[in-house]
């Protein structure tokens, strides 16, 4: 298996990712709710569930998984190492979140549905969010989506900020990003054949019928699925589905659309330069927070818009208390 040493997510993150991450920052309001999100979502909160009602995976639980994981990490050069879970969930799907002590967590729908390959797949891409620094923004996305609702109904400036526009950028940004980790699954596995697999069984793939599904159909299904373009109504009914028309935005990219990004960049001069080992490094050990942290102005900014919030929160309860 490739190893990264020192790799930056800068050398393959998706610059779709970035643009619409550029995009998120920039709609107003933006800022004032990233400050004010770490009231809402904590994350020793989650580790306490996930620790109190999961398998931590380690040497002597789950140790081939854990093999695997640990291949995974150090070939993408990860540091601090995420705690990995399983979770007693017949949904197939795996996530990843947390920024001070992230952590991984795959059902076992998904455990039993993949071979080790495709779960190095897996394991490979929830690391690449981890590695882009997606899980504060996956965070807010989740918060986003389960309470704007109930922040709308308040007049503490907030509701305002959860507007149509903010909820669309998360959304849009949301499903960029899954091509950055899709593109750290390839430079952990080396192959796209197990990605592709990995790929068709999302969509739809059985345990009872797996000795009759077809990758060559899949990817030919994908091709298929490019040529509908050529009509553009069905250009505009793709934007109107990933958008809300079937009553629910979609956090992902269509999988047949991950294929072919992900086919297009394993011949890239970008993929070739960094398996040759040209790739941007971390400027420090470690890779989950690249960037420099605010200078003492932003800082002080900071303070003062968490102090103006805080003290407008103060004002609407007084005016709700009897």
């Amino acid at each position: 298996m490739p190893n990264y040493p020192g790799i930056s997510s800068q050398a393959f993150k998706h610059p779709l990712d970035q643009q619409a991450e550029q995009a998120l920052r920039s709609v107003p309001g933006f800022d004032l709710l990233a400050t004010r999100f770490s009231e809402y979502i904590y994350e020793r909160p989650q580790q306490i569930y996930l620790m109190g009602n999961n398998l931590k995976v380690g040497p002597r639980q789950y140790s081939t998984l854990y093999g695997i994981y640990r291949e995974c990490v150090q070939a993408l050069d990860l540091y601090p190492e995420p705690t990995l879970y399983v979770s007693q969930e017949p949904f197939v799907n795996a996530y990843s979140l947390g920024r001070e002590h992230p952590y991984i967590v795959i059902n076992t729908g998904l455990l039993d549905l993949l071979e080790e390959n495709e779960l190095r797949t897996v394991i490979a891409h929830e690391l690449g969010h981890l590695k882009c620094d997606h899980s504060i923004l996956i965070q807010m996305f989740l918060w986003v989506r389960n309470t704007a609702t109930f922040l709308g109904d308040l007049t503490l400036g907030i509701g305002k900020i959860m507007t149509t526009g903010l909820i669309y950028a998360f959304y849009e940004w949301r499903r960029k990003a899954e091509l950055s980790s899709d593109r750290a699954s390839l430079l952990v596995l080396d192959d796209v054949t197990p990605i592709f697999k990995t790929m068709m069984k999302l969509a739809g793939g059985s345990q009872k019928y797996a000795h009759e599904c077809s990758l060559s159909e899949f990817l030919k299904q994908s091709d298929d699925y490019y040529r509908m373009d050529e009509d553009s109504l069905n250009q505009f009914y793709k934007v109107l589905i990933y958008n809300g028309a079937n009553e629910t935005f979609l956090s992902h990219p269509f999988t047949v659309e991950r294929v072919r990004y992900i086919q297009e960049w394993s011949t890239s001069t970008q993929y070739s330069q960094i398996k040759q080992g040209n790739y941007p490094k971390v400027r420090k050990e470690g890779s989950i927070n690249v960037d420099a942290t605010p200078q003492k102005q932003e800082s002080e900014d900071l303070k003062k818009k968490i102090a103006d919030l805080q003290a407008e929160i103060d004002r609407i309860k007084s005016q709700r208390d009897p």
